[in-house]
């Protein structure tokens, strides 16, 4: 496995972006290549405007605007033309050889656009051989005069891949000084953090307990700081989360091996506490309750403790019921003398698909939380919608203390009575996750306590 900071320079991040950013550079240059190129032959050709402008100079020194055939052919080869013809305004003035070549093309700069110099720069380019083009012009020198010039189109053919050669060569060394800056920047600013954050998480996937593996976050304010910085808060967070994780499952096994013994103890003790309950001596008789609740209470924290630490997901058997009818035997269930009422107001016909004993389980601990927080009342109701089940239980007590909320669903931490576990309404949460729905805490103040379950739409068709 390759590890971070060891990638080759050919498969690395930084290498790709070296390579990419002279890739853009090249192809902005390309973008540029064709009009400069046009350019460049515009000027070409305005020189021989120029030039061919200067020759004519010699016919009009002359009386009858003639000269000798050697200067002719002499002044030609200076301008590189096969003719020359100038457009003034009064008359027109023409040097040329005796034979002139024919013409291939003619180029008319006096109304050639941006587009049409760029095709027939292109066309100069690709054209193989050695046209005769005519070029027709403004004079630099004098608005008002018109210059026709016939020449060769390789000589104009050589300078342009010549200027085009220049172009990219310069091109490609800025390219590459560009490319440079980028790379070293996006190194220092992005690879190099990444690379670091890459090695922390390898080795704290390695070993997630060894405190140095931890990232220690820079003083960037930028992204990468906030990655930093996020990276080493989740890292801690894993970290805390193991030891506890290795703590309760500890926990869980030494609960296990003492649990069956610690049973069989306290069956002991409430046999013994049973006989009492025989005994002619009032005094006694006044104090077995007190110890058969305690001997009672001892044992569900022993289940219960036991349940939650086991591996594993709950086992769900679900079956369909009506939902109103699991109410019913909860309130017979907890009808008492002391005045505590469980109120249905589940509808009658609504049925929903659950595990029945699992579902009661619930509902039963948060009545009895209800009891036991001194309430008086306890509501049960239930609507569906097209997503959800959603069950409320509330109770008219004197609501949650807020450490209890705090700690709601937390084993060991949640509990509002002195003297509990807390383990009630974390089982109940994983009995409604397994089901895939939820428990959660709606409202609890001095008006009481309100929890709201919810259950798939799918798990509790009608």
């Amino acid at each position: 496995m390759t590890e971070a900071g060891s990638n080759p320079i050919g498969g690395g991040l930084s290498a790709r972006l070296l390579v990419l950013t002279m890739v853009f550079v090249m192809a902005s240059v390309l973008l540029v290549f064709v009009p400069s190129v046009a350019r460049e032959r515009l000027t070409y050709l305005e020189d021989r405007i120029d030039a061919a402008h200067l020759a004519i100079f010699a016919l009009e020194a002359t009386p009858d605007n003639m000269v000798s055939k050697g200067l002719a052919d002499m002044l030609l080869a200076h301008v590189g033309a096969h003719g020359i013809v100038v457009h003034m305004t009064d008359r027109t003035l023409m040097l040329a050889q005796n034979m002139p070549p024919s013409v291939a093309a003619t180029y008319d700069l006096r109304r050639e656009s941006m587009l049409q110099m760029m095709g027939d720069t292109i066309a100069t380019l690709f054209h193989g051989g050695n046209r005769v083009v005519r070029v027709l012009g403004i004079s630099p020198k004098d608005r008002a005069v018109t210059v026709e010039v016939v020449i060769d189109e390789a000589p104009l053919r050589r300078q342009l891949w010549a200027f085009g050669a220049r172009v990219f060569a310069v091109s490609f060394v800025i390219s590459l000084i560009t490319a440079a800056l980028v790379y070293l920047s996006l190194r220092w600013l992005l690879v190099a953090p990444l690379r670091r954050m890459t090695a922390s998480m390898i080795a704290f996937r390695r070993n997630p307990e060894d405190a140095s593996h931890v990232i220690r976050p820079s003083q960037r304010r930028d992204e990468v700081g906030l990655a930093e910085r996020e990276l080493a808060t989740m890292q801690e967070t894993v970290r805390h989360s193991l030891r506890q994780m290795a703590r309760l499952a500890a926990l869980g096994t030494a609960v296990s091996k003492v649990n069956h013994d610690l049973r069989g103890i306290l069956a002991t003790v409430r046999l013994t506490s049973d006989s009492l309950a025989a005994s002619d001596s009032p005094e006694v008789r006044r104090v077995v309750p007190a110890l058969l609740a305690a001997i009672d209470r001892a044992v569900d924290l022993c289940t219960g403790t036991l349940n939650y630490t086991r591996e594993g997901a709950l086992p769900v058997r679900r079956s369909r019921f009506i939902l109103a009818a699991l109410a019913d035997e909860l309130a017979a269930n907890r009808s008492s003398a002391n005045g505590f009422a469980v109120v249905n107001q589940v509808p009658a016909r609504l049925e929903v698909s659950a595990d029945r004993d699992q579902l009661f389980r619930v509902l039963e601990n948060l009545v009895r939380n209800a009891v036991e927080s001194g309430a008086s009342r306890c509501v049960m109701a239930a609507a569906r919608n097209s997503a959800s089940l959603r069950i409320t239980v509330g109770d008219d007590g004197p609501g949650l203390p807020p450490k209890a909320r705090a700690n709601l669903f937390t084993p060991f931490s949640g509990s509002a009575r002195p003297g509990g576990t807390g383990l009630g309404l974390a089982i109940a949460r994983e009995i409604m996750r397994a089901h895939g729905g939820d428990i959660a805490l709606e409202r609890s103040d001095a008006r009481g306590t309100v929890f709201v379950l919810t259950l798939p739409a799918d798990e509790s068709p009608a």
